[in-house]
């Protein structure tokens, strides 16, 4: 545990060579005991590394059930617990056999990790003998703890734990154990979520730990437990999502979106709390460099329907028409359980439309964005102001849009979306064609016009016209 230190001041690649020799040493050395028996080796293969347990307060069993293999994923074990997360004053000082916690969410929910401590001395602790996340440099807030108790069974031991005044920042989680500095103050995601459309808006305000591991998994189990937790959640409430994610140094990530129960599909909270830590798994997952999220607000308005429709019908006034000529497409929506939608959408001819016939897209937004989407090869070498921008580009669910459907061909170069590209410029970007900076898909999609609906908007039909 004791090395911990010294690989949170210098170079881990270098200390991590030193330690291979050091191992290697004292694996060959003089002196050393000799290897076990075959009989003692297959002992040793029962042992395992101490799963990390992540007491959850002021969560729903429903929250645990549909994300813990999230967790699970990122390293963690969640477990239902008692006890709280607070700033109150603990007199007694910190020693070898004190407890200390680690807190991941901390507020309205809390997440906290509960260890002893091994070591400390005027600057730093260690703690756990055994990893936390085990995501090497890290910025977690680092607590005094009190042990209220101890409940023992043979299938998942826990803790009452109650997590008290700030002391410091744990900076290191290695696989011998995590230590934390008391001169350092650790930087944590402001969330606040609002509610409108209930009997009194409501708010929730708590902090997240930013971290390519944690972050998503949490997002997601408080923004779904939130949600389920509110008296007017049902299976027939509809979410009009508002809001933003602030990363220092880029524009504000847009959160907007309608979302509505569907027929054998996830409960509308977990459809919206993947959502969004879809948008967080996707600002992590930049190799570039590591975001600094400043903060999160979303906005929910509930409405006691269910708002869906489904594109049923698609037309035009006309069956041909000229470049540069105005047509008016005639979009049929049904509601559900509801009456029909109509829209009359007019959109307009480009003056360098081709003669012959032209394909134009009726559609919901994800048809459209899932025309234009970046290739997952390529959207893991975007850097961040890339990423954010391509999330910003995406298209409402609550909007039925029309588009031109070009015979010619369509590149995407990180964030940038380039239609109807002429043979000559493909010619000249030939270089970058079939790489992982350049996709090409044979057919543009122009965006024309679209028009608001209020619904969660689904279905595509494709009309053909012929321009003369």
């Amino acid at each position: 545990m004791l090395e911990i230190e010294n690989v949170d001041q210098s170079n881990e690649l270098a200390q991590g060579g030193a330690r291979e020799k050091h191992e290697a040493s004292r694996t060959s050395g003089p002196g050393e005991n000799p290897l076990p028996d075959q009989s003692a080796s297959g002992y040793a293969k029962l042992l395992k590394p101490i799963e990390t347990p992540l007491v959850f307060s002021g969560f729903s069993d429903d929250t645990l059930r549909f994300f813990a293999r999230d967790f699970v994923s990122a390293g963690v074990v969640p477990v239902m617990g008692a006890g709280s997360v607070s700033n109150d004053r603990q007199p007694e000082p910190l020693v070898p056999g004190s407890a200390v916690s680690a807190i991941l969410v901390r507020g309205d929910m809390n997440i906290a990790g509960t260890c002893t401590v091994t070591y400390l001395d005027d600057s730093h602790l260690l703690a756990c003998g055994h990893p936390l996340l085990q995501s090497g440099n890290v910025d977690m807030p680092m607590t005094k703890a009190t042990v209220l108790a101890t409940l023992a069974s043979p299938a998942n031991s826990f803790k009452i734990v109650n997590s008290t005044e700030p002391v410091g920042t744990f900076v290191q989680d290695r696989r011998a154990g995590i230590m934390g500095r008391f001169d350092r103050q650790p930087h944590m995601i402001p969330v606040t979520l609002t509610f409108h459309g209930v009997s009194r808006p409501k708010q929730f305000h708590y902090e997240v730990l930013n971290n390519a591991k944690i972050t998503p998994a949490a997002m997601m189990a408080t923004v779904f437990n939130a949600i389920q937790g509110m008296n007017e959640y049902g299976e027939d409430t509809t979410y009009r999502l508002s809001g933003d994610i602030a990363v220092l140094g880029y524009p504000k990530l847009s959160v907007k979106n309608m979302y509505a129960p569907a027929d054998g599909m996830a409960p509308t909270a977990e459809d919206i709390a993947r959502s969004i830590g879809e948008r967080f798994s996707r600002i992590f997952e930049n190799q570039y460099e590591q975001p600094k999220i400043e903060g999160v607000e979303l906005n929910f308005d509930l409405v006691p329907d269910r708002l869906s429709a489904r594109l049923e019908t698609a037309r035009t006034d006309a069956t041909e028409a000229r470049p540069g000529d105005e047509i008016t497409i005639e979009a049929v929506l049904r509601a559900y359980r509801g009456e029909s939608i109509l829209r009359q959408i007019p959109v307009r001819i480009p003056t360098a439309t081709p003669r012959g016939p032209l394909r134009i897209l009726v559609s919901d937004g994800e048809t459209l964005d899932k025309l234009r989407r970046v290739p997952a090869n390529m959207s893991r070498r975007l850097d961040l102001s890339s990423t954010i921008a391509l999330l910003n580009h995406e298209h409402s669910n609550s909007q039925v849009y029309v588009s031109l459907l070009e015979a010619s061909p369509q590149a995407m170069v990180n964030d940038k979306v380039m239609p109807a590209l002429p043979l000559s410029v493909m010619n000249v970007m030939d270089s970058l064609r079939g790489s992982q900076d350049m996709a090409v898909v044979g057919e543009s999609a122009v965006d024309a016009v679209s028009t608001p609906v209020d619904y969660v908007v689904s279905g595509s039909q494709v009309i053909t016209l012929n321009i003369r």
